[in-house]
């Protein structure tokens, strides 16, 4: 298994802080050399020890900051004290976020022999009540697949439940996981340790704060929405019809780089990927409509290099640990300023450089200035040179073209069939679509 890299050094941690002067066991110091984390990030300098304490935890940072370790390590640190079946629940928004957390999580456990289960939707319910039925040590979840579970799945509850831990607790309440999270808050045991891990302190999170968790220290990394410093931003303004060249033009300057192209939309996305692929690109996409097996299929082509281009919704714009994204592609301006923030945020990490660049139509220009109000910066205006991108247009509406055409051969034939935990578990992008859809019906 190949170690996940989020723990990359930021460079702003103290030289003579280590793994051990935090308190860490002898095992769990040597899984961490094996994982090549040299030293402990700034959220994990400060929640170990309070952790290690015994304390519950509210930890604000962003993706890429080490936070999974920061919880990982106290939970299997006091697993070796005490051993016990069924002993953490991990809370994900995403389907992908709950897999990478359990490769962590087997990474850091290897040499413990710790046992995890990841139960989400689009998944087989059979196979995972079996998995269940064998005790694992630690399960990561999404909300709606875990509910199921303990409705419908004979013999199987969390009553010796010792830690509960909601990674990305903002985006959890985000997606109407509200009603999820409360009934399992209702099954599971009071005397627990409690670890809450957000990108932002948004109301529904302070409200859930104060419903499970018990005296917690706040450790916060970065309060301020700031882009990194090696990042080299800019913008297009363009006309919305020549959007697609401009694409083409973009990736074609720029070749040679692995790429990250933002849309708003599941639709859209299938769109761009099929239309890069007319044109000889090495497109792929991710979104939340894709089944979950593909979803793994796409990322880990994108994660081996088969791939360059990873068309995607914000599905991708957080939690996942994708170590080379040279270029992020604003195709379409995120609605909730917050999101370009995680989105360019897939480049330039652990001390590299990247590019982001953000495509602006006329209809865009008011969201494009609140991004620059929130990250407090004026971007400039990236180079192009028109004729070039004329030059493209007849291929383009070409390529367009069958794309079109293949987008309805695939999905006016889909019918799917989707159980309650699939419905509860999309994520955010596929459910703000269909809400727009039932808009537009009425």
């Amino acid at each position: 298994m190949s170690a996940p890299t989020e723990n990359a050094n930021d460079g702003d941690v103290e030289e003579n802080i280590t793994f051990q002067s935090l308190g860490l066991c002898d095992i769990l110091c040597e899984a961490c050399k094996q994982m090549k984390w040299t030293k402990p990030t700034k959220i994990q300098t400060e929640s170990l020890p309070v952790a290690l304490k015994g304390n519950d935890v509210i930890g604000l940072a962003e993706t890429g900051s080490g936070k999974t370790g920061s919880f990982a390590l106290p939970i299997l640190q006091t697993l070796l004290e005490k051993p016990q079946r069924l002993y953490a629940l991990i809370l994900t928004p995403t389907r992908e976020l709950a897999y990478q957390i359990s490769e962590q999580f087997e990474a850091l456990g290897a040499s413990i022999g710790v046992k995890c289960a990841v139960i989400v939707g689009g998944m087989d319910m059979m196979g995972q009540s079996l998995a269940l039925a064998k005790k694992p040590h630690i399960i990561i979840a999404t909300p709606g697949r875990l509910v199921d579970h303990l409705e419908n799945t004979k013999g199987f509850h969390l009553r010796s439940l010792k830690y509960l831990v909601m990674d990305e607790a903002d985006r959890i309440l985000n997606m109407d996981f509200e009603q999820e999270v409360d009934k399992i808050l209702k099954v599971i045991p009071r005397e627990r340790n409690t670890y809450l891990y957000s990108a932002t302190m948004t109301k529904k999170v302070q409200k859930l704060q104060r419903a499970s968790l018990k005296n917690p220290v706040k450790v916060e990394v970065s309060s301020k929405y700031q882009t990194v410093d090696k990042l080299v931003q800019s913008y297009l303004f363009i006309p919305v019809k020549y959007k697609d060249a401009y694409l083409v033009y973009l990736l074609n300057e720029l070749a040679g780089n692995s790429f990250m192209v933002f849309c708003s939309t599941c639709a859209n996305t299938q769109r761009v990927a099929l239309m890069l692929r007319n044109l000889g690109f090495t497109a792929i996409p991710l979104h939340g409509q894709m089944s979950q097996a593909k979803r793994l299929g796409t990322l880990n082509k994108f994660k081996s290099k088969d791939r360059s281009i990873l068309i995607a919704t914000d599905v991708a714009s957080r939690g996942l640990d994708i170590p080379h994204v040279d270029v992020v592609l604003n195709f379409d301006i995120p609605t909730h300023s917050k999101d370009y923030i995680h989105r360019v945020g897939r480049t330039a990490r652990a001390g590299r450089s990247g590019r982001a660049v953000t495509f602006v139509t006329q209809y865009d220009v008011e969201l494009y200035q609140r991004i620059e109000h929130l990250i407090g910066k004026t971007l400039p205006l990236y180079d192009t040179n028109e004729e070039e991108v004329m030059l493209l247009m007849e291929r383009v509406s070409e390529a367009q073209r069958i794309a079109k055409m293949e987008m309805s051969e695939t999905f006016g034939k889909k019918a799917a069939k989707r159980t309650k935990s699939d419905e509860a578990d999309d994520t955010e992008e596929s459910s703000g679509v269909r809400k727009k859809l039932k808009k537009k019906k009425k």
